[in-house]
């Protein structure tokens, strides 16, 4: 298994965790029954339960573009140092994501998503030379 292909798996992991914080956080706010009902109304969560909800969403996102990047180059056969440094970049940036969203700290959240976000384009660019 690729440094890329390791590093994806480590991130799709983070995404449960990110998916079980947030849940735990929206039954405490909306309560067992909401979580259990139909949903059949929409209901919004806020505070820190909408930010963990929101930082999921947004990892939901940049994993799929970090996916891609891995896919592209585990498949042209691009792995380098390069492309390792932004594999471990983009975890540890979505891993400082979580508690920066969280606690509210702008302009840290913002970037930290950047630092993310160019290491998956970064990525992207090496596997085309």
């Amino acid at each position: 298994m690729t440094t890329e292909l390791y590093i994806l798996t480590l991130a799709a992991l983070l995404q449960m965790v990110q998916i079980v914080l947030y849940a735990i956080a929206g039954n405490l706010q909306l309560g067992s029954k909401a979580a259990m009902g139909p949903r059949d109304e929409k209901t919004e969560l806020t505070g820190t339960a909408g930010r963990l909800q929101r930082a999921m969403n947004n990892h939901f996102e940049g994993l799929i573009l970090f996916g891609i990047a891995v896919t592209v180059v585990t498949l042209s056969d691009s792995s380098s140092a390069l492309t390792e440094l932004c594999a471990h970049a983009y975890l540890v940036a979505r891993i400082l994501y979580i508690p920066a969203y969280y606690l509210g700290l702008a302009p840290w959240r913002s970037l930290i998503w950047f630092v993310g976000f160019g290491a998956t384009v970064l990525m992207l660019a090496a596997a085309l030379t």
